[in-house]
């Protein structure tokens, strides 16, 4: 089978698998989870692009976690929110140097997230329990990256044998 055939099927049927299951046994942002799988295939793809992608993402999700914990207890300024955002982005770009999180972007996609996951579900990073913020985001973007892993898994398979040497 072409190789984009399969990444076709291999995508669109798990697409459906991962959006069916954020809806109904998972609940976690579906929109993470795609994000997550693109960090994955952008890290390279693989056992390794599946390593670099989550602990990116989480490093992300870690550093938005400080930064919106300083802003919920400091003053309710936007100018304070403000610089902690640009204090948290260049913590993000510092982390680069560290060489499993090279890729600036999939950090940044983590922070995104986890901002992104509290406004879409109404959440503060002080709220308790399994809907914590980091939690959640950091369950979604795990789900994301295998599901990626997966994906790939199954595109080379549908691919057939010579793909599968590659």
């Amino acid at each position: 089978m072409l190789p984009l055939v399969a990444a076709m099927i291999s995508l669109g049927v798990l697409g459906a698998l991962d959006t069916y299951i954020t809806a109904t046994l998972f609940p976690v942002p579906v929109w993470v989870t795609f994000i997550a799988w693109a960090s994955f295939f952008v890290c390279g793809g693989g056992q390794a692009g599946l390593i670099k992608s989550v602990a990116s993402n989480w490093t992300g999700i870690a550093i938005a976690s400080i930064t919106l914990l300083i802003v919920e207890f400091g003053p309710a300024h936007p100018l304070f929110a403000a610089i902690l955002v640009g204090a948290g982005t260049s913590v993000m770009v510092l982390a680069s140097a560290v060489p499993i999180l090279n890729f600036t972007p999939a950090v940044v996609f983590g922070f995104a997230c986890l901002v992104g996951t509290s406004a879409a579900t109404d959440t503060t990073i002080v709220t308790s329990g399994l809907s914590h913020l980091t939690l959640v985001t950091m369950a979604a973007m795990l789900f994301g990256g295998i599901f990626g892993f997966v994906s790939e898994l199954c595109t080379r398979l549908l691919t057939g044998p010579k793909a599968m040497a590659a």
